[in-house]
């Protein structure tokens, strides 16, 4: 089950989880849609992957047991812990390899 993170790891964003602003990568790192494609050009910058739009729980228990009363989303916020140069080396690295190459 997805972590649903409440904010953008570069901007701070509130995301929630209702949010079809949200992406994240495999490891479920979160971003807003602009930093992703404005700041990352598509590389997550804490493992090279690239991002697809985060699914929205439901809010509604359509299956019974199954929605967001049940499943909360996180309030841990998260911040990016790598440096810009970091972020810039790694876009700089990555930026031609398509993300299933990667």
């Amino acid at each position: 089950m997805l972590t649903l993170r409440p904010n953008c790891e570069f901007c701070d964003t509130d995301l929630p989880p209702s949010s079809p602003l949200a992406r994240i990568c495999s490891y479920e790192c979160t971003f807003c849609a602009d930093c992703v494609k404005t700041h990352l050009q598509n590389i997550c910058p804490n493992c090279g992957g690239n991002f697809a739009p985060r699914p929205i729980r439901p809010a509604t228990p359509w299956v019974q047991g199954i929605s967001l009363t049940h499943q909360p989303p996180s309030q841990k916020r998260t911040h990016l812990s790598k440096s810009p140069e970091h972020i810039q080396n790694l876009i700089a690295k990555l930026k031609s390899i398509p993300p299933e190459n990667r």
